[in-house]
């Protein structure tokens, strides 16, 4: 299979990613983020370990990119900072990140001639729904920096399709859950606090409605996507076509762990009024109409796959502290 590229490897849905493209035979070249202990995230402990090749960089330096795109045929660009409450705090960590990071995977590969390039997208990009389900055409609104460094690395990389004909794809998640994402996302969030033994909840608004993926079937969304020559230059949504309100989403939750629990509305975790998406909700015709992508996961089945791992890791999460 092509040598491929994963940046942002050690995180969430990148090591989910590169553990999927391991099982379907692919040459997998593993970039994360260097740091001292030289700690590989997730693919740590990965059953995965010894197929993996794994590089050492930041997607900041355009020199240590450039080296880790040199012989792939095939990129999928995963590295970028995410949370979108410490995007109030530095936005211009979120542009040199997902800006200039997105240049420089694109610049690598364009140098390169790679000939297959996935750029992650993300659902935030859209705002709040204009109208549901979300597809496609639906405007992009910065409704916070993280957003914003996000759209602006989307069109940088459509421009490098239409000005030197990179094969860019732009893969557009809507909110993944599951094994191994950060606490500070409001699934394990909610399941940390509950397996602490905690019956007041501290979170933010409940009345937005998001639609949710499960990490598994985002992933195998990435690799449906890389096989479509159709969507070269195309922006394609993944998610479920379904919303849930985190009010109701936090109900299930309680309700699969079998316990009581009482909301607290902690302010710190409130985004500002004009910054709050209210509603995401995915149309997927595009991703069913030209891959042979299908989601193996319901709601429930995913949460109780996520309960699970982390009632397994719960040593690993500090559920009394919030961190931005």
């Amino acid at each position: 299979m092509k040598k491929t590229l994963v940046t942002g490897a050690g995180g969430f849905i990148g090591s989910h990613l590169v553990e999927l493209l391991i099982e379907k035979g692919y040459n997998v070249r593993a970039f994360v983020r260097y740091n001292s202990k030289n700690d590989w995230g997730w693919l740590e402990e990965s059953s995965y370990r010894n197929n993996i090749e794994v590089v050492t960089g930041d997607i900041r330096d355009y020199d240590s990119v450039c080296a880790a795109v040199h012989g792939c045929n095939q990129v999928f660009h995963l590295a970028a900072l995410i949370g979108i409450p410490y995007s109030y705090i530095s936005p211009l960590a979120y542009i040199k990140t997902n800006i200039e990071g997105t240049y420089n995977i694109l610049q690598s590969c364009r140098q390169e001639k790679v000939d297959n390039i996935m750029i992650t997208s993300t659902s935030e990009t859209y705002g709040s729904a204009q109208y549901v389900p979300i597809d496609e055409t639906h405007p992009m609104v910065g409704q916070s920096p993280y957003s914003a460094s996000k759209i602006g690395a989307d069109h940088l990389a459509l421009s490098y399709w239409r000005s030197f004909n990179l094969p860019v794809k732009i893969v557009r998640p809507f909110n993944t859950y599951g094994p191994r994402q950060s606490a500070r996302a409001i699934i394990p969030t909610v399941i940390t606090q509950i397996l602490s033994g905690k019956k007041l909840l501290k979170l933010g608004n409940l009345h937005p409605t998001r639609d949710l993926t499960f990490v598994q079937d985002t992933v195998a969304g990435f690799e449906a996507i890389s096989r479509s020559s159709r969507l070269n230059g195309e922006i394609t949504n993944i998610g479920m076509n379904h919303e849930i309100s985190i009010g109701d989403m936090v109900n299930l939750i309680v309700q699969l762990c079998n316990t009581e629990i009482e909301i607290q509305t902690d302010t710190e975790r409130v985004r500002p009024d004009k910054s709050e998406v209210e509603r995401l909700y995915c149309a997927n015709e595009k991703i069913l109409s030209n891959t042979d992508w299908k989601p193996a996961y319901t709601l429930k089945s995913g949460l109780m796959e996520t309960i699970a791992f982390l009632k397994d890791n719960l040593c690993r999460y500090k559920p009394e502290i919030y961190n931005v």
